[in-house]
Parts: C-alpha cells; structure tokens; sequence
C-alpha cells in the first residue's frame, strides 16, 4: 500500500477529487488507482486568509508500488503496511479466571483482550449500568442529590462516558489503532478512524459503552455491575482471590490475576492498597478551573474570514504557557459546543469537567485552564497526600458555592482584577448544578490562581479574545489526572504478585485512548504470564 501525505484541499473542493490529486502525486492514469482510503484528515489554519484541509490517504495501485513510488521520488510518499492487531500467545496455565477491578477505558479493552484470548474474565464495576447512572447523574444535576456509587465518575463506562469522547492523545503507541477499530465498531462515528483530533461525543458514547459489553459477554466475559472492589487476598506476596460487595453483601472470588483499572476517583480502594502494602509514590497532578467563551468567539479567532464556513464546525484550541512561580498553565479536554458538567462523586465536595455532543453545537466552548501541582507543594510526603489536598480544594468549593454542589464561578475580568463577581455578563455558564458568583481567590490555592491568571493575559496573545472579561471560570477542576502512582514492574506487576495497576487510576494513563491502550498492555502482560 501507498501512503501520501499532506494533500491540500480547499474548504470548497470535494473529497472526490483526491483520486486524481494521488494519480498526478504517483504520475500515473487515475485508471491504475484499484481504491484509496484516508488515513488522516486535518484542518489547517495556520494562516487565517487561507484555511484549508489536509489529507493523507492509503492507495491501492494495479501497478509495482516500488516502482511507482521510486519513480515520483516525493518525499509525500511512502510504502507502508496495512496494521493488523496480533494479540500474543496465551502462555498461562491457570484454572482461574483474571479478575478485572473497573469498567472505564483501561478495563473494557482490557476485557475485550482477554475474553478474545478465551479466559473469560469476571469484570467488577462499583456503579451501574450506562442507562441507570444517565438517570442517576440527571438527578444530581436537576436536584443536587449526589450518588456516591453512580455518577460522573463511577459506572459503566467510566468517568469518559460524560465527556467530549475525545480521542486525541500524546502516547506513540500500535494499539492506538486497535483502540478507534474497536469503538468505530461499537458505533462510534467513522471519522473517528482518520480525523486528526477525533472525538465520539457524550451523546454516542452511551451506545458505544454499551455495545463492547455486550462484545466482551458474547467472547465468553463477565461484566459485574456494582460490584465494587473491597479487598485483596493474598498470602506470601501473592495474590489469591478478592473481595467484592454488591448490595450490602460480600462476596470472595478466586483468582491469581487482578487488573486494577479502577480510575483516578477510585480514593477508597487506592487507600484499601495502601492499607495492603501495595508500593504507591506521589505523582504530580494539576489545578484550576473551565472557562467558557462564546463559540463565535473561538470560531473567529481560529478561522477568521472562513469562521461560518459548513464544513468547519466548531473551532477548538490547545494552549500553554508558563506563568509565575515558572509553574506550567495549559489547557487541557477543551470541548467546542460544549457544556461544564458538575462532577462530583463524594459527599460535600465539588470538582467540575466539560463535555460536549458528537454535534458540537452549544452556545459556549468550554476548556479546563489548569496549573501543574508538584509533589513539593503537597501538604506532607505520606504517598496518598495528593488526594487529600485534592479533596480539600473540593470542600472548600463545596462550601464557597453554597453547600448544595453548586459550584464557585467568577467572570475572567473580575478574576484578573482579583474581586468578586456579583452579575454575570454575556457568557451564561452552563454548569447544570447552577453556579455561586464569588472570588475564586477564596477556593483555588494562590499560587495556582496567580499562575491562571498569567496565562490568561499570555494566551489571550496567542488566541484574541481568552482574555474577554465577560468569559466566565468555573472551580475547581481537580481531577484530570490521578495524584498517585502504584508502581509496577518490567512485567506490569505491583509488589504483590498477579496484582496489574492499570490506566488514569495507577497513574500510567491521561485520557480515554492512553487509558485503553493501558488496558491491553496490562491483558497482554496476563497472556504471557506463565504461572
């Protein structure tokens, strides 16, 4: 197969005519192209009077393609190999079947992997069904009567499902592929498999979830819905079995291998580790708020003139600097079209993130403003301390927006001039448990507001209008990555043995794609597990 790279469309021109733009490329008769698919698509609009798409596209040629491909001598062009997923040789000998603790991105496709391989693994997940925790998260957002076991976070899915259901990730990795060909089967939209920042969308997620159960029962898997985690048993550095409870009842299942994919807001069983010995260190974490913009906004100043044009949609942006303190302030999961969601999953505490549909067609862009949080400024050195100052952040948010999980908001301009917010402006916020207008000074560690407040002049340099004093903060966003590492080994083992840390909750993981592509290493590192 021939892969040529960086074919410029106009925003006007149709994808049809790529088979002739590959023949002249190839200087061969487009009668000789057999078929072409596009491997990748992006939009660049890096000069504003000329945006424009760019394809890479995979051809199939009834002629030699290393005659064809030394003979156009471009350096757009290259021979490749269709990717194929080669799950490894099943080398263990066990009666028992692998215990998988969690059922968000690391878990399923961890699932997926073992039950293809015919172990039947038994998947424990503390919340319930996608169906059961929708209605359960709506409660929350419209009465404000949080579920501990069902809801943003905890449940089938994972805290992903109530998400922009991107897909982008920094991670180099072949499994990357196998990742977009399992959730496109699951009915998640083509363009997921070439888009150059693809994205499922909370709406389509629920069916996606949904469909790779039903794929791991029909391979022979089990998934166990609340069913939460309670205890390992092990003897001699060993794992044996685990303990679950589900509906006030425990139950012990034997077992010799345990994947723990059990996400970054699992705070309980990571102190239940703890309590077991297993090895955890601190990890470095980030703070900070979403802040919303009016779409049109970003639109215009990515796009410029072509802001309107159909084919673009909505505009999104990545942006990083460094502020005071020489802190690092980026923004991270930024959803066009999108709305803040209210994320809590313990009592009294509120922590927010963003989402938005496949559509991408809300009235605001929403992004998390964040700021890098060290191990150094952590309240002491004891391994889970990054959860607890997470989790103060949290109470003091609760109590700052009123102590009924609204959450503490401020317009951007009253926050650079660091006073409190009394009326909103022309940015409505769209968190559905409603907002307290407030100080954000009183909630977010000074430091970190110091630092947000930087970046925010700094990036409105680099994106006109980041700055609008109208744009309105929501705080605090404290979970985008786990405060905690459980380390393992060269074989993806803790220090008791059969014991697999897994995904955002081990802290090896950073999104939905790193944290799938996690869950078949750990499946993989089971297989080859000879005991």
């Amino acid at each position: 197969m021939i892969r040529i790279n960086e074919i410029p469309l106009s925003l006007d021109e149709d994808e049809s005519i790529l088979k002739s733009k590959a023949a002249k490329i190839l200087k061969i008769n487009v009668k000789y192209i057999k078929a072409y698919t596009i491997y990748k698509k992006s939009i660049d609009a890096r000069k504003k009077d000329d945006v424009h798409f760019t394809y890479s596209i995979d051809v199939e040629i009834l002629l030699d393609e290393n005659q064809i491909t030394a003979k156009c001598r471009s350096n757009k062009v290259q021979l490749v190999k269709p990717y194929v997923y080669e799950a490894p040789q099943n080398k263990r000998n066990s009666k028992f079947r692998p215990v998988i603790a969690g059922f968000g991105p690391a878990g399923m496709f961890a699932g997926l992997i073992l039950a293809g391989a015919g172990l039947r693994p038994l998947i424990l997940e503390r919340g319930k069904d996608i169906d059961a925790r929708q209605r359960d998260v709506n409660k929350f957002w419209s009465d404000r009567e949080l579920d501990e076991e069902s809801n943003v976070q905890f449940g089938e899915g994972g805290a992903g499902t109530f998400s922009d259901g991107k897909l982008t990730t920094g991670i180099k990795s072949p499994f990357i592929r196998k990742v977009l060909d399992e959730f496109y089967e699951a009915g998640a939209p083509e363009e997921i498999l070439y888009s150059s920042k693809p994205h499922i969308g909370t709406d389509r997620l629920t069916v996606v979830v949904k469909n790779i159960r039903k794929k791991i029962e029909r391979l022979g898997g089990e998934v166990m819905l609340e069913c939460k985690l309670e205890k390992l048993i092990t003897a001699n550095g060993f794992i044996h079995g685990v303990t679950y409870s589900h509906k006030g009842k425990m139950f012990d299942i034997e077992t010799d291998s345990v994947i723990l994919a059990i996400g970054h807001s699992a705070r309980d069983t990571i102190e239940m580790l703890y309590n077991c010995s297993v090895e955890i260190i601190q990890k470095p974490f980030s703070v900070g708020a979403r802040i919303e913009h009016p779409q049109k906004l970003i639109n215009q100043s990515q796009y410029g003139r072509f802001a309107n044009h159909p084919k673009l949609g909505a505009a999104d942006y990545k942006l990083a600097c460094h502020g005071l303190h020489e802190r690092g302030a980026y923004t991270f999961c930024m959803c066009p079209g999108g709305t803040v969601v209210a994320a809590a999953s313990e009592k009294e505490g509120v922590i927010v993130n963003g989402m938005s549909s496949l559509a991408r067609d809300g009235e605001n862009a929403n992004s998390a403003l964040l700021v890098g949080i060290e191990p150094k400024d952590f309240p002491s050195s004891h391994p889970l301390s990054g959860i607890y100052y997470q989790r103060e952040i949290e109470h003091r948010a609760f109590k700052l927006g009123g102590s009924d999980y609204r959450a503490p908001a401020q317009l951007v301009g009253d926050f650079l001039l660091g006073i409190e917010s009394h009326s909103l402006g022309n940015v409505h916020p769209t968190c559905p448990t409603g907002v307290t207008l407030t100080n954000l000074d009183e909630c977010l560690p000074r430091r970190v507001s110091e630092t947000m407040k930087s970046a925010i002049v700094e990036m409105d340099k680099k994106l006109s209008g980041f700055n609008l004093y109208d744009a309105v903060l929501t705080a605090p966003e404290t979970r985008s990555s786990s405060s905690v590492r459980i380390l393992r080994d060269e074989f993806l083992q803790c220090s008791i043995r059969g014991v697999y840390p897994c995904g955002e909750g081990a802290g090896y993981a950073g999104g939905i794609v790193s944290a799938a592509v996690d869950g078949i290493k750990c499946a993989h590192a089971v297989l080859s597990d000879e005991h």
